[in-house]
This record gives C-alpha cells, structure tokens and sequence, in this order.
C-alpha cells in the first residue's frame, strides 16, 4: 500500500494533533508514570479513547475520529504509527480498552461490551490484558493460572506478570484454564478488590508509561457470566480469541516501533541545523518510511484475514529491527554527548528495547514466518 487515501489522511492528521499533545508530556510521564491525573483530560488521551472504543459505546462528543469497522486494523495502524511520532509510550500508558478492549468486542456479549467500556467511561480507569506468566511467556497453551469450579462460579488461582498498567487497573481479561486441554483455556472479565488479588508494579527501563505489573491470585471469585464467549461455540472462544487478538496487536506494535523510528530519525534530523546532514540520514528516513508501507500493507492483510499471522510477523520483525538500529544510530549521530544533552530522544533509545518482547519475541515471529512462507500464507 504506497500511498494513504482520503480517509487515512485525514486519520492520521487527527492523530498528528494529538502527537504533539503527547510528546510535550512524554518526559513527565517517564519520570513518575504513578502522576497521572494532570492527563487524564488531555486532547492526546481523549482521541486514544475514542479510536480503541466501539462507536456506540462513544458519548456523542467524544468522536473526533470514528474507524471503519471493516478497515479498523489499518485505520488505527496509520494513527498509532502517528501517534507513536510523538511518544510510543504516552500511548501505553492512557487510560482505556487497549488490548483488553480488543478480545472484549471479539469475544464478549453485548452485557459484557457495556459492562467492560462502561467501567472505563471516566478517562480515569485502566484496563489489563493478562496472558504472560513467569518463564511460560506468551505462550498461552503453556499457561498454568485455573480457573477452579466453585458451585455455580469459579475461583481464579495462579500469577501473571509483565502485564500493562494491571497494578493500577479498573476491570481487565484474565487468561486461564478450566482443564487440561488447550480448549479449557478460557478469558475472564475481571475486577480487582477481591479478598486474594494481589497487584504490584515492576520496575521499568523504558516505556515506563506502560506501567508493566505483576499479579497474584488466591480464591478470586469470577461468576460464570463473566466467562467471555459463552454464547460462542468451543473453539472461537479463548484461545481463538488470542490468537486473533495477538495478529491485530502484533501490528500496532510494528505501528509503534515504525512511528518511534521515524522520530528518532526526524529529531536527529531536525537537531543539526546549519550542519552537513548526519552520515546515514537519509538511508534511516527511507527505511523508516518503507517499513512504515509495510506495517500498512500488513494491517490491511488482517483486516481481510484476520486468523493470518504470518503478515503480522513480518510487520513486527522488520520494524523492531530498524528501530533498534535506529535507535543506536541516532545516538551516534548527535555526538558523544547527544542523550544527554537530549534527555526526549535518550528516553526513546530506552523504549524502543521494549518492543521486542510485546506480542512475542524475534524468535516467535521466524517461526510464524517459516511456517507461513510454507503454507503459502506468504502468497497474498
């Protein structure tokens, strides 16, 4: 996909505004990501809101730029890409649906849809997709928290850790199993406060925003409507649901790391006026760019078919690598002393390390890759 239409121009302008907004409060998120509340009502958290919420769950003034539903993957790969320009991390760290919101609108009923966003309608309430276990990773048929039958309910049991703002979350989806098989694996809508829910944040390098937490539980009740796909037969629901989720997420982190890229390049850019262009610059902003196409084409491939991973993969690989050796030249490239006397473009070469373990590692992406490239899901 060369060339963005209409439409996606007019997205991606939107999501320029709310770049600018974001970058300028980047720096003091980094520092305390805990002080939230001066941008909680901020023009670049209101259009993040309104781009990961269902248009009908939207109040009517808070619709500054409603997705396509059948082009949504793309749509919101051109605004994060966008967004990311001004600070990848302000993204991960506003109060929303995130990734939960996406296996919710998969997966949920319509009282579950209300219940999920309606608890999320302040701008003030974080969200939680809890999948990644201590030394099991993303791997989810891996997964060893049980949700244990207690009468007419369950009791949620085990630990999660490296889970984005769960620590200070309002409601988000819990992964476990109910048996042995990898169709016992079920998402739980869940709320914190309960006797034996225990959360704590982790300490972070980069991406501070993202507020990356552990969990713990012991006996927390989850009622039986609060299993997600009930109405839906047994194999689209949890671990359908992952995977699905995981090939859209897969590209919005390639959005992220392709927007972070182009700004560390454009910053770098920007900040040697009156000198000879660094060595290089124009090699990284024409890579920027391509991998920026291929994270497009990507989206595109998911919004047609969505059970693919193999797009996705080729997304995530191609744009954490260059932004890793970005990130590495831009630091060469302002001198010896450039991250410090630039503490946002210092801050940027710390996030960009982040990437590589959201949505499965390099390694995980070959392996889709290997496996599609021999499926023919490489083909189109």
């Amino acid at each position: 996909m060369a060339d963005l239409d209409e439409r996606l121009r007019y997205v991606r302008g939107v999501a320029a505004e709310a770049a600018a907004d974001l970058r300028g409060r980047a720096l003091s998120v980094d520092a305390d990501p805990a002080a939230m509340e001066r941008h909680f009502d901020s023009f670049g958290f209101r259009l993040i809101r309104t781009l990961t919420t269902p248009v009908e769950l939207l109040p009517a003034d808070s619709r500054e730029v409603v997705l396509t539903p059948e082009h949504k993957c793309l749509e919101t790969a051109v605004a994060v890409t966008e967004i990311a320009r001004g600070d990848a991390a302000m993204l991960l760290a506003c109060p929303g649906p995130g990734l939960a919101g996406v296996v919710v609108d998969l997966l949920g009923s319509p009282e579950q849809r209300a219940r999920f966003h309606g608890r999320l309608a302040d701008g003030r309430t974080w969200s939680f997709f809890a999948m990644t276990e201590a030394e099991r990773g993303n791997d989810a048929t891996a997964l060893q928290t049980r949700l244990d039958t207690d009468g007419d309910g369950y009791l949620l049991n085990g630990s999660k850790r490296y889970v984005g703002n769960a620590a200070r979350g309002g409601i988000g989806v819990v992964f476990a199993r109910t048996g042995r098989s990898p169709m016992s694996i079920r998402a739980a809508l869940v709320e914190p406060g309960h006797p034996g829910w225990h959360g704590a944040p982790l300490e972070m390098i980069g991406l501070r925003g993202a507020y990356l937490s552990e969990l713990a539980f012991t006996g927390v009740p989850v009622p039986e409507d609060a299993l997600l796909g009930r109405h839906l037969p047994v194999t689209r629901r949890g671990i359908w649901g992952a995977v699905r989720t995981f090939n859209e997420m897969r590209v919005q982190i390639a959005a992220l790391a392709a927007g972070t890229t182009l700004a560390m390049a454009e910053y770098v850019r920007d900040h040697t006026p009156g000198k000879s262009a660094p060595h290089g610059l124009d090699t990284v902003l024409g890579r920027a760019e391509a991998v920026r196409r291929l994270v497009c084409e990507a989206a595109a491939r998911v919004d047609s078919a969505p059970e693919r991973s193999y797009p996705s993969s080729v997304a995530k690989l191609a744009a954490n690598d260059l932004a890793m050796r970005t990130a590495r030249w831009a630091a060469r490239a302002l001198g010896p002393a450039g991250l410090v006397e630039h503490p946002l473009l210092e801050k940027w070469t710390r996030d960009v390390c982040g990437f590589e373990f959201m949505e499965g590692t390099a390694n995980i992406q070959r392996l889709n890759v290997e496996k599609g490239y021999r499926t023919g899901d490489a083909d189109g």
